[in-house]
């Protein structure tokens, strides 16, 4: 890949500013203050959040406390979603901090997976990477690694650690030079208008002419309705990791620098602001 290490550690030490306060029908000993973190856009809630726990169940009596949940604005927010993808897809036009309500009772079956530990957290996480690396490279890259590189990954995405995660994951974003990139790009794309999880289809990042695909291509061939109509005006806007990239920006670049760390490209489709 090319090294272009100031990108990959802005995405890696992107934060958004929450807080978080317990839904008003908990019943608690004594109120229950909102509480205030730095939440890191690449990490998963339920993986950063032991802090918000430790801080409400204070207040809670032991019996009225299950498994927690969060949602913002009456939606629940999905865990095996990274932080960064649900601040883009539900609230990326709202004020900061990022307000989310705190819930211990009525966990919205329907609509959340149970994570019950970090175990479940980091076995999604490494089903992730092992689907990306089945698009880029055959699954060859991710086969030939041993289990203690598979364990840097998540470690160094469980703790933060920003060297250690990427001592491993530059071998997942490398390709022979002869090939000018991946067999096919991970990506899914989600939109704030539909019930859909999201869109995920083979997309290659080299066209049958030897030309790089745009972020622009990707759109086009996938969500159509993401691309401002030629006589009309943009309705939505295309967020990666908070941020609009331009259009034109080469697919493959896109991928080695601003996918998460489950080496995926999250695509958020959401309603442009009106005011």
């Amino acid at each position: 890949m090319t090294d272009d290490k100031d990108v990959l550690r802005d995405v890696w030490f992107g934060r958004i500013p929450t807080c978080f306060t317990l839904y008003q029908d908990e019943i608690t000993e004594r109120e229950a203050e909102p509480y205030y973190l730095l939440l890191p856009r690449i990490s998963y809630l339920t993986l950063v959040t032991d802090k918000v726990k430790k801080h409400f169940q204070k207040v809670m009596r032991q019996e009225e406390v299950s498994e927690i949940w969060f949602e913002y604005e009456g939606t629940p927010l999905k865990w095996h979603y990274p932080i960064g993808l649900l601040f883009d897809l539900h609230a990326s036009n709202t004020a900061l901090p990022w307000s989310i309500t705190v819930h211990f009772k009525n966990f919205p079956e329907k609509d959340l997976l149970h994570c019950n530990s970090k175990d479940v957290i980091e076995a999604h996480f490494m089903a992730c990477i092992k689907e990306a690396d089945a698009l880029k490279h055959k699954s060859q890259v991710i086969n030939e690694m041993q289990k203690k590189d598979h364990k840097q990954l998540w470690m160094g995405l469980q703790n933060d650690k920003f060297e250690q995660f990427w001592a491993i994951n530059r071998k997942l974003m490398e390709y022979p030079p002869e090939d000018s990139g991946f067999r096919y790009i991970p990506f899914r794309i989600y939109q704030a208008t539909t019930e859909r999880p999201f869109i995920q289809k083979l997309f290659r990042p080299i066209a049958s002419g030897g030309q790089l695909h745009t972020l622009g291509d990707l759109l086009k061939d996938v969500c159509p309705s993401a691309i401002a109509p030629e006589d009309g005006e943009q309705k939505t806007q295309v967020m990666i990791h908070g941020i609009e990239p331009m259009l034109e920006t080469p697919i493959q670049w896109l991928s080695e620098h601003m996918s998460y760390p489950d080496n995926f490209l999250h695509i958020s489709i959401i309603p442009r602001p009106t005011d």
